[in-house]
C-alpha cells in the first residue's frame, strides 16, 4: 500500500530555498507518496507565497515562529502521516521509497517517527565536520536537527503534544517529547543549504540544557 504522507513546509521570505525543496519532492508526488504540501507562512514579503501557488502548495497562514508555522500546518493537514520539512531542506534521491517502506512497516501499537540523515551541500571540510556533529548529537543526545525534517504518524502527533508554538527550540522540543526509543534514523539524507556557522556554540548549548530536560520556560528567558 502506497503511504500518503502531508508535507508540512514552515516559511518566511524563503523564495530563494523553495524551488529547491518542491523538486526533491516531485519523484514522492509523482509515485502517490506525497499526497499534499502545506506552506504555512509568516508573513513573507518577497515572492514565497507566488511559488508556493504555483507549485500547487497549499498555503496556510500562521505567525512568524517557525513552531507556530509547524503547528499550524500540522493543524491543516489531512493525511495520517505528516513529514515536517524545512524550507532550505532538499530530500536525497530515493527517499520517498524508504518513507513509503518505514510507513508500510508501521504497527499501530508501536507507532514511531523517523529523521533524514542530516548532510551539507558544500563540499569543504567544514561541512563534513557539522554532518559528524549532527551524526554524534543524534547518537548521544537524540537531538536530531529540524534540518533532518521529521516523519511521524498524525497519532503520535497528538499523542505527544505537537509542535507549541511558543517553543524555544521547537526541533528539540518535539524529539525529546517522542523519545530516543521511538525515534528512527533513515538512511536517506536531507541535504541543506549551508549557512553561517553564527550561533553554533549558543545552539548546541541550549541542545545540551533541552537534553538535560531543563524546562521550556526557563530555556525562553535564556
Amino acid at each position: 500500500m502506497t503511504a500518503m504522507v502531508s508535507v508540512i513546509i514552515p516559511t518566511l521570505n524563503a523564495d530563494r530555498l523553495l524551488p529547491r525543496c518542491f523538486d526533491s519532492l516531485i519523484a514522492g508526488a509523482v509515485r502517490g507518496v506525497v499526497r499534499e504540501v502545506i506552506v504555512a507562512d509568516g508573513g513573507s514579503t518577497d515572492a514565497t507565497l507566488a511559488i508556493a501557488d504555483a507549485a500547487g502548495a497549499h498555503i496556510v497562514h500562521a505567525g512568524k515562529s517557525r513552531a507556530a508555522q509547524l503547528a499550524a500546518g500540522a493543524a491543516a493537514a489531512k493525511c495520517d502521516w505528516l513529514l515536517f520539512l524545512h524550507p532550505e531542506t532538499a530530500l536525497e534521491q530515493g527517499w520517498d521509497t524508504e518513507v513509503e517502506s518505514f510507513v508500510d512497516q508501521a504497527l499501530p501499537e508501536r507507532q514511531r517517527a523517523a529523521v533524514f540523515r542530516f548532510a551539507l551541500e558544500d563540499f569543504g571540510g567544514e561541512a563534513r565536520r557539522a554532518e559528524a556533529q549532527a551524526a554524534l548529537r543524534s547518537v548521544l543526545l537524540a537531538l536530531p536537527y529540524g534540518d533532518q525534517g521529521l516523519l511521524m504518524p498524525r497519532r503520535l502527533y497528538k499523542r505527544v503534544g505537537g509542535y507549541r508554538p511558543l517553543a524555544r527550540l521547537e526541533d528539540a522540543d518535539i524529539v525529546r517529547r517522542v523519545g530516543r526509543r521511538r525515534l528512527v534514523q533513515l538512511r536517506a539524507r536531507a541535504v541543506n543549504v549551508a549557512r553561517p556557522p553564527k550561533g553554533t556554540l549558543r545552539g548546541l548549548a541550549l541542545s545540551l540544557l533541552h537534553a538535560l530536560r531543563v524546562p521550556s520556560a526557563v530555556l525562553a528567558k535564556l
